[in-house]
């Protein structure tokens, strides 16, 4: 396995704030970078291990925490309080969101040992409204969104705009995302004439891909997460992973 480092560093915002990125990078010398963009529960383990997994895969990983204007760095909620979360959601604009992500992104470009311009994003619940959205904003080479159902509900305009390759994975029995419209968004992508997957799992529910939730489903969350690594090796210029029909 790859050896890799950890690191927590600050980042100014161009509206004059302060974030926190949690960073995880291979030793060994780095020619890609995936921005990770969190749930609504904030950058916690689970996030800092997507971006632990994708270090060891070779890419520098860095996770945002996009509740910086209003929650104290290392805000991690819990799964079963979301009453919590509610005021730093409300509190996120698409303007202040795109700064976090374009000074995220902006590092990642300038990271001493990286220096590449070879970027691409991951986003979970929340974070995949947010990758779908930066995807329509910054010159990335993929974007990959897990359950952002927030898309469907706010976002839906922006698939005319979608600029790299994007990666959708949904749960079938997520009640926050209706078939309808994922078909729709599905439809617009294809009007607009945009590269996409629509990849729906028919056993999950929302946040089937965290260990730490009880909607965990293990079956569902190996084969999107080998999708995922495959889908960003592609459009990152690394080697895919083996593929084995023995894991699906």
């Amino acid at each position: 396995m790859t050896e890799i480092t950890e690191s927590q560093v600050h980042l100014r915002v161009s509206d004059g704030t302060s974030m926190a990125v949690f960073a995880a990078r291979p030793v060994e010398k780095i020619t890609a970078g995936v921005l990770v963009f969190q749930e609504a529960f904030g950058v916690n383990n689970h996030i800092k291990n997507i971006c632990r997994r994708l270090a060891h895969e070779g890419y520098l990983a860095a996770a945002p925490e996009l509740f910086h204007r209003t929650a104290p760095e290392g805000f991690a909620g819990a799964y079963d309080n979301f009453s919590v979360l509610k005021p730093h959601l409300d509190a996120l604009t698409p303007e202040t969101l795109m700064a976090d992500v374009r000074a995220a992104f902006e590092w990642i470009q300038s990271s001493e040992g990286t220096g590449t311009d070879n970027i691409a994003c991951v986003g979970f619940c929340m974070g995949g409204m947010v990758a779908f959205a930066s995807n329509a904003a910054l010159p990335i080479k993929g974007a990959v969104s897990f359950y952002g159902s927030r898309i469907l509900s706010q976002f839906m305009p922006l698939a005319k705009d979608q600029k790299a390759p994007v990666l959708l994975i949904w749960g079938g029995k997520d009640k926050s995302s209706p078939p309808d419209k994922v078909k729709q968004l599905g439809d617009d992508l294809r009007a607009a004439g945009k590269d996409f997957i629509n990849a729906e799992f028919s056993e999950a529910e929302h946040g089937f891909n965290c260990d730490e939730r009880s909607s965990f489903h293990p079956a569902s969350a190996e084969v999107a997460w080998g999708m995922t690594l495959a889908f960003l090796a592609r459009h990152l210029g690394k080697t895919p992973p083996e593929f084995s029909p023995s894991h699906v």
